[in-house]
């Protein structure tokens, strides 16, 4: 499995920015990608989740109304939509997939987001 992350970059407080995450040699039919990030000196965190079937999506509190999540699933193509973006949201932002029923976890090299005051 490959995942290769995109679209991160310098960015003022305000702005937007969209993330893809592309996944590729995988056979998996039911899936869940995620995006996680993680700021210098802190945890990894869940930033956001969408499932293969259904759509059905999971976001962290503190990015909730800003933050969307969406797939294309012919693309096996993940998005991270980030709107009003505050120097908190700065960090690397790395995409996850997890098959299942395995629950093997893929993850992309990650791509840095800086939001400047």
């Amino acid at each position: 499995v490959q995942l290769v992350e995109s679209g991160g970059g310098l960015v003022q407080s305000g702005g937007s920015l969209r993330l893809s995450c592309a996944a590729s040699r995988f056979t998996f039919s039911t899936y869940v990608m995620s995006w996680y990030r993680q700021a210098p000196g802190k945890e990894r965190e869940l930033v956001a989740a969408i499932a293969s079937a259904g759509g059905s999506t999971n976001y962290a509190d503190s990015v909730k109304g800003r933050f969307t999540i969406s797939r294309d699933n012919a693309k096996n193509t993940v998005y991270l939509q980030m709107n009003s973006l505050n120097p908190a949201a700065t960090a690397v932002y790395s995409c996850q997939l997890v098959a299942v029923p395995t629950f093997h976890a893929y993850w992309g090299q990650g791509t840095q987001v800086t939001v400047s005051s």
